[in-house]
């Protein structure tokens, strides 16, 4: 019986997870779209946020871009007040793309709310749920990342068809 009461749940989890998603999507939509940029520009912004100072190219690999898509991308940054040019100081030939304070700030204070919400919600648990709650977290993260591989070099497979599986 547990088995079958853990498959249930496991079910239940599954079958809840794409309306936690879309209501992620449509708030980094509206958070996008409060500060004047598209998804992939907030994208970038978590980027150099996570990793510091970056080129156009490196940030082109972040974000999953065409070097066209990125120069536009960084001008819009630019005009929003998210981001500025600087030189290298290793090698002054190269410009580095990073954050302003500003911009961070805003994006922060965009997503305070939720973060205040989740903090209330996790709150809620013991420490070891709280360990589980990450382990799946993490699970997760690992298990899009090799489908979204898997999907990105296997352009001919049709959906549901494992067969050659990133995993």
């Amino acid at each position: 019986m547990a088995g079958k009461q853990a498959a249930a749940a496991a079910q239940r989890i599954l079958a809840a997870m794409p309306d936690w998603g879309h209501a992620i999507a449509q708030l980094n939509a509206v958070v996008a779209e409060r500060m004047g940029v598209t998804l992939s520009d907030l994208d970038c912004l978590d980027a150099l946020n996570k990793h510091g100072p970056a080129t156009a190219s490196t940030l082109a690999r972040f974000v999953d871009l065409t070097s066209g898509s990125v120069s536009r991308m960084i001008d819009r940054l630019d005009a929003a007040g998210c981001i500025k040019r600087v030189q290298d100081p290793h090698d002054r030939r190269k410009v580095l793309i990073e954050p302003t304070a500003d911009g961070l700030e805003r994006v922060r204070s965009y997503y305070a709310g939720l973060a205040a919400c989740t903090l209330d919600d996790l709150a809620e648990f013991t420490e070891a749920e709280l360990a589980v709650v990450q382990r799946f977290i993490d699970k997760a993260r690992e298990s899009t990342n090799a489908e979204l591989t898997r999907l990105r070099n296997a352009s001919s497979i049709r959906p549901g068809n494992r067969k050659d599986s990133a995993r």
